[in-house]
């Protein structure tokens, strides 16, 4: 039997026991988190208790914990880039690894699709005016940058901790939980992304 990643198995949630009562709710946030580094760990410590499926992605094995929540699947590639096609139509992107020539490839991955539902970058000012710039430069029409979140996180939180950083990314979440997604042009068909990640 073909096991599907967690992303492609976002299952409806309701609530509800009588039968003349059900209330919907949205699906879980399809989430894909670049970066396990301090901040990464402690933002999926938190997502292991929100309504979402988590994809954890970062070229270094060795950083991921043993034990996981069970929302999250582990993804240790040396091609984090090329896992950007494969997300579902109204995925969330959270890009924050120790590279940052890394976060400008995934920026620019991320900006070809027009089906996200949300993008968000740790980093500065100062960081995000320069991705803005070279962006541009790759042709990413200048009307788009506003669906690029950097600094990542809710405003008034200035600590810089990384659980405090994780909280912020997670209220920032939960708002965006019940936004419409951009648009839904998918690069990639599911078929193609589940042979890639079933292989």
């Amino acid at each position: 039997m073909t096991n599907y990643p967690l992303l492609n198995q976002v299952p409806p949630l309701q609530i509800g026991r009588r039968s003349g009562y059900r209330e919907s709710l949205p699906p879980p946030l399809p989430i894909v988190l670049f970066g396990a580094g301090h901040v990464g760990r402690a933002l999926v410590t938190l997502l292991g208790r929100l309504p979402c499926v988590v994809q954890w992605v970062d070229e270094r094995d060795e950083l991921f914990p043993d034990d996981v929540p069970a929302n999250v699947q582990v993804e240790a590639t040396d091609t984090p880039d090329a896992i950007v096609d494969c997300a579902p139509p109204g995925a969330c992107f959270l890009v924050m690894t120790h590279n940052h020539a890394l976060d400008f490839a995934l920026a620019a991955r991320i900006m070809r699709r027009r089906d996200f539902k949300y993008f968000g970058m740790i980093g500065s000012k100062t960081k995000r005016v320069k991705f803005e710039r070279r962006l541009i430069e790759r042709g990413v029409d200048p009307a788009r940058m506003p669906e690029m979140t950097c600094p990542i996180g809710v405003d008034g939180i200035a600590d810089k901790a990384p659980h405090a950083i994780a909280l912020a990314v997670c209220a920032e979440l939960l708002q965006m939980r019940c936004a419409p997604c951009v648009a839904q042009h998918p690069v990639q068909s599911e078929s193609q992304c589940v042979e890639r990640f079933t292989a």
